[in-house]
C-alpha cells in the first residue's frame, strides 16, 4: 500500500514539511485538512456515516467529505478530488472559513489539523464509495444540531465544531 502524506504547517498555515499520514497523526503533528459541506436547493445537508474501517472515527456521522490535500495540492484540487472519489459527484466549492483543531481519540490518535471548510450545492444522488462510506442521508441544519445535542457520541469531533461556525447566509 502507498504511504499516504499531508502537509505540515504552523498556526498561520504556512507549509513547513511533508509528513507520512499516519505517523503525523500519531506524532499530533498540525497539517492541513478540508471538510466539505454539502447543501441541496432546500438548505438541507449531505452527511456521511464513515466506514468501520477507517483509521478513526469509523462508524461515527460526519459532514459531506473531509481529507487531507496531497503535497502537490491546493486545498481546492484536493476537495474536488476527494468529492468525487467518495461521493461520486463533484460540484462548485466556495471556501468559507478555516480553524485549528487538536483532539485525541481512544486508539491513540491525534486530530491536529488546520482544517479549510468549503461549501457547495447539489440536487442530485450521490454515489458514495462503500470503501469510505457505510451510509449517507440528507438532514436539515435543524435536525442535525438537535440530534447532535442528544447524541453528541453519533458524530466526528470536527463536524460539530464547523457547523457552529457555519451561517445560514454561507449556504449557496
Amino acid at each position: 500500500m502507498v504511504k499516504q502524506h499531508v502537509i505540515l504547517v504552523d498556526k498561520n498555515n504556512r507549509k513547513i514539511g511533508v509528513e507520512e499520514k499516519i505517523k503525523a497523526h500519531k506524532e499530533g503533528k498540525l497539517h492541513r485538512a478540508f471538510s466539505i459541506f454539502i447543501f441541496n436547493s432546500e438548505g438541507d445537508l449531505l452527511i456521511q456515516q464513515r466506514a468501520k474501517t477507517k483509521y478513526h472515527s469509523g462508524g461515527l456521522w460526519s459532514n459531506t467529505v473531509c481529507s487531507h490535500p496531497k503535497p502537490d495540492e491546493t486545498y481546492l484540487q484536493a476537495a474536488h478530488r476527494r468529492l468525487k472519489e467518495e461521493m461520486g459527484f463533484d460540484c462548485n466549492l466556495k471556501k468559507s472559513f478555516c480553524f485549528i483543531y487538536n483532539t485525541g481519540f481512544q486508539n491513540g490518535l491525534i486530530e491536529n489539523e488546520y482544517d479549510c471548510v468549503f461549501i457547495g450545492k447539489f440536487d442530485g444522488t450521490p454515489k458514495p464509495n462503500h470503501k469510505e462510506i457505510m451510509d449517507y442521508k440528507w438532514i436539515s441544519m435543524k435536525e442535525l444540531k438537535q440530534d447532535i445535542i442528544k447524541n453528541p457520541s453519533k458524530y466526528s469531533v470536527w463536524l460539530k465544531i464547523a457547523l457552529n461556525k457555519i451561517k445560514t447566509t454561507m449556504i449557496i
